[in-house]
C-alpha cells in the first residue's frame, strides 16, 4: 500500500481526487481503487513540549532556571489532533511506500517529516519516501504532480531550516518571555510580557516610528518657480535648485529654508534673459510587475481595499482550498518555471470567463481583454527555473467558476491582473529634462509623453477606488497620461524669457504611521532598517523579518498582546508596547539579530550552513540576555495588563 501523507484534509482530498476510482471513504483517511491511501495532518499534530516536560521544577517561573536550554529536544502531540496521529501511526504501519505531501514551504516540509520521524519510521523506510510538490488544487495539476515525485531526502536542507527556526524561537520566546515577565511582575505589571524572536524587532519597528512623529517639529522651507516663455509664446515652469554657495540655508534634503534667500532668488530671475543648458529627451519603458508572492498581494490589497494581512491570507486560503481559482498562497516566490508556459492560452481564457464576475477589478481585466490588448507572443521575464524550486508566484488556476463577489474577488482580480499583465506590452514613454540657466540659477522641468500605455491599462486605480466601466477607465487613462504637464519643443542653448517667479513657504511632514502595507514592506525589505552596515552587505533581497507564511500572524499577535492598536488602516503602538520596548536591550527591539538569522536559516537550506552555525552561538547569547533581562524595571506598566498568576512566582497559562 502506497500511502500519501498531505499537510491537511483539503490537500488530502484533492490528491484522492487524482486516484483511480472509486473512493473508499474513512475517518481521516481515504483508500483508492488500487490501494493507495490518502490521509493527513491537519496542521501541526505535535509541538514543542513545554519546559516542565523537562524538569517538573520548571512549571515554576524563577530567574534561577533560566536559561533553559534542552539537551534532548522533546515533541508531544497536540491534544485536539491527537485522534489523527493516531490513524497516521496505524497507516505507516502497513504501508509499503510513503509520499510526503507536506505544503511546498519550509513549514510544510517540516510537518510531516516530524510526524514521519516521531512515529518510529525506520531509516531503511526514510530512504525510499518521496516528496510530492502540489502548488495547484485542480485534479489535472493534482495529476501532473503525482507524476513527478522526487526524493524525500532532497529536501532534507529545507526540513533542517525549519528545525532550527522551530527550535531558536522556542528557546528565545520561552527563555526571554519568562525573563521579562518576572521582571514586570515585580514592577506591577499583571500579565505576560512576551517577547519573541520576530514580534519584539517588529513591534519596535513601530515604536520607533511613533516616537518619531510625536517629537516632530515641522520646519518651513521655500520653493522658487520660474515661469517661462518660448519666442513662440508656450509656457512652462522650472523649479530652483539650490547651488553649493547655498548650502548652510539648506537642510539634510537639500531644501532652502530662508525665506529672505527664496525672496531674493524671485527679484534676481523675474524679467530676465534664459539660456537652455541641458536637454535631455530619453525612450524609456517600463515591463510589467512579476506575478505576486503573498507578502506583494498583502502589500496591495492593503492599499486598494484596505485588508490586513491576515485578513488577505484567509481570503487566499479560501480561493485556494474551496474554490481552487489560485494556485498555493504562503509562496515567496514571484517567478514561473517554463513549463509552465504551456498552460498560459487556457489560463488566459479561464481569467477572460471569471473577470466579468469579479467586481471592481475584473471590469478592468475584461475589458483589456475584449480589446485584443494581450499576446501570446509578449513574454514577461517572470518565468524563470533558476528562481523556482519548491513552490512558485500565485497566479490563477484554470478552474472557472461562477460564484465569487465581494473581497474574494477583489483579491483575485489583482492576483488575475498581474498574471494577465505578463502577456501585455511594455509601458513605454519620452522622459524630457530639461535645465535652463537664468542669471547663473539653475532651473529644472521635467515632463513624461506617452507612447504606449502597455500593462498598465489595467492598473489604472488599482491601489485605490478602481474605475468600474470603459469609460471610467478611459477617463482615468487621459487623466493619467496628463497628469505630468508637457513641455514645448526645446532645443539646446534657445534662448527663452523668464516672466515673473514665485516663491512658495511648504512645510516638512513627519513620517507617516504604519499600515499594513508598509509594516509588510518593512518586514519584507528589512535591509533598510538595519543599523550594522556589514550586515546589510550581506542581506539578500529575500532576506526579511518573517516568512510569507508567518508575517500576518505575527502582525496579528501583537494586536492580541495588547503593544499594538488599529486606527482604519494606520497602526499605532500602546503604551504596553512603548514601555516594553524603552526598557529592552537593542539587541532584542533591532531587526539585525533576526536577520541575521533569517539569513542563517536561507543558507542552511541552500546548503552553505549548517544548524549548529546557527544554534550554538544563539545558546550562549541567551545567558547575556537573561542577564540583562535583570536591569529590567517597566515602571510604566505598574497596575497595567490582565492578571495571569496565581501564588508565589507561579504562572497560570492563559487559554
Amino acid at each position: 500500500m502506497r500511502l500519501f501523507i498531505a499537510e491537511k484534509p483539503s490537500l488530502g482530498r484533492a490528491i484522492a481526487e487524482a486516484l483511480p476510482k472509486p473512493l473508499k471513504k474513512s475517518s481521516g483517511f481515504i483508500v483508492a481503487a488500487n490501494g493507495d491511501t490518502v490521509t493527513w495532518c491537519i496542521g501541526h499534530l505535535l509541538e514543542q513540549a513545554q519546559p516542565e516536560a523537562y524538569d517538573p521544577a520548571f512549571k515554576k517561573w524563577s530567574h534561577e532556571h533560566l536559561p533553559i536550554i534542552p539537551t534532548r529536544w522533546q515533541l508531544q502531540p497536540k491534544p485536539k489532533t491527537a485522534k489523527q496521529l493516531n490513524v497516521i501511526a496505524k497507516l505507516i504501519k502497513k504501508a509499503k511506500s510513503i509520499v510526503h505531501a507536506g505544503d511546498p514551504d519550509r513549514e510544510g516540509q517540516l510537518l510531516v517529516d516530524e510526524v514521519i520521524h516521531y512515529l518510529g519510521v525506520t531509516a531503511t523506510q526514510k530512504s525510499t519516501i518521496q516528496r510530492c510538490l502540489i502548488n495547484d488544487l485542480t485534479p489535472k495539476a493534482v495529476s501532473q504532480s503525482l507524476n513527478m515525485l522526487r526524493d524525500n531526502r532532497e529536501f532534507i536542507a529545507l526540513s533542517t531550516s525549519a528545525l532550527a527556526r522551530s527550535r531558536a524561537d522556542w528557546l528565545y520566546g520561552i527563555n526571554l518571555t519568562r525573563a521579562y515577565t518576572i521582571q514586570g511582575k515585580q514592577a506591577g505589571y499583571q500579565g505576560v510580557l512576551s517577547v519573541g524572536r520576530v514580534q519584539t524587532p517588529l513591534l519596535g519597528l513601530v515604536v520607533r516610528r511613533d516616537w518619531l512623529i510625536e517629537s516632530f517639529v515641522s520646519q518651513t522651507y521655500y520653493e522658487v518657480w520660474a515661469t517661462l516663455s518660448t519666442e513662440q509664446g508656450c509656457m512652462f515652469k522650472a523649479k530652483w535648485l539650490p547651488s553649493k554657495a547655498c548650502q548652510p540655508y539648506l537642510d539634510e534634503q537639500g531644501r532652502n529654508l530662508s525665506k529672505a534667500l527664496a525672496q531674493n532668488v524671485v527679484q534676481r530671475i523675474s524679467h530676465q534673459p534664459a539660456t537652455v543648458t541641458v536637454l535631455k529627451r530619453t525612450k524609456k519603458s517600463q515591463p510589467a510587475p512579476l506575478p505576486y508572492n503573498l507578502s506583494a498581494l498583502q502589500i496591495d490589497a492593503n492599499k486598494a481595499f484596505g485588508l490586513s494581512a491576515q485578513q488577505v491570507l484567509d481570503i487566499c486560503q479560501t480561493l485556494y482550498e474551496r474554490h481552487k481559482l489560485i494556485t498555493y498562497p504562503r509562496s515567496d516566490s514571484r517567478y514561473l518555471p517554463h513549463g509552465h508556459f504551456a498552460q498560459a492560452a487556457t489560463i488566459l481564457h479561464t481569467v477572460a470567463h471569471n473577470a466579468p464576475l469579479l467586481g471592481q477589478q475584473g471590469v478592468l481585466i475584461s475589458n483589456t481583454w475584449t480589446q485584443g490588448d494581450y499576446s501570446i507572443k509578449h513574454k514577461s521575464k517572470a518565468w524563470n527555473d533558476s528562481k523556482v524550486d519548491a513552490h512558485h508566484a500565485i497566479i490563477p488556476t484554470s478552474k472557472k467558476t461562477q460564484h465569487l463577489s465581494g473581497r474574494e474577488a477583489d483579491v483575485y482580480g489583482l492576483i488575475s491582473r498581474n498574471y494577465l499583465a505578463q502577456f501585455m506590452s511594455r509601458y513605454e514613454f519620452f522622459d524630457t529634462r530639461v535645465t535652463v540657466n537664468i542669471n547663473n540659477g539653475e532651473f529644472v522641468a521635467s515632463a513624461n509623453e506617452l507612447i504606449n500605455q502597455g500593462w498598465k491599462s489595467i492598473f489604472i486605480g488599482s491601489t485605490k477606488k478602481p474605475a468600474t466601466s470603459l469609460n471610467e477607465q478611459s477617463s482615468a487613462l487621459s487623466s493619467m497620461q496628463q497628469s505630468s504637464p508637457a513641455l514645448p519643443k526645446l532645443v539646446l542653448n534657445e534662448r527663452v524669457n523668464s516672466l515673473q517667479a514665485e516663491w512658495f513657504d511648504k512645510q516638512t511632514s513627519p513620517p507617516k504611521p504604519y499600515t499594513d502595507a508598509t509594516l509588510l514592506a518593512a518586514m519584507t525589505g528589512i535591509s533598510a532598517h538595519i543599523s550594522d552596515p556589514q550586515l546589510k552587505k550581506v542581506l539578500r533581497d529575500t532576506d526579511g523579518l518573517g516568512t510569507e507564511a508567518t508575517r500576518a500572524s505575527i502582525i496579528e499577535l501583537l494586536f492580541t498582546r495588547k503593544y499594538l492598536t488599529r486606527s482604519g488602516k494606520t497602526i499605532s503602538s500602546t503604551v504596553t508596547g512603548q514601555t516594553l520596548i524603552k526598557a529592552l536591550p537593542d539587541e532584542a527591539t533591532y531587526p539585525d539579530m533576526t536577520a541575521r538569522w533569517e539569513s542563517q536559516l536561507s543558507a542552511i537550506y541552500s546548503g552553505q550552513s549548517t544548524y549548529n552555525t546557527l544554534m550554538a552561538p544563539l545558546n550562549q547569547q541567551l545567558e547575556h540576555l537573561i542577564e540583562t533581562s535583570h536591569t529590567f524595571i517597566p515602571a510604566g506598566l505598574n497596575g497595567l495588563g490582565k492578571a495571569s498568576f496565581k501564588g508565589k512566582g507561579k504562572f497560570k497559562r492563559r487559554k
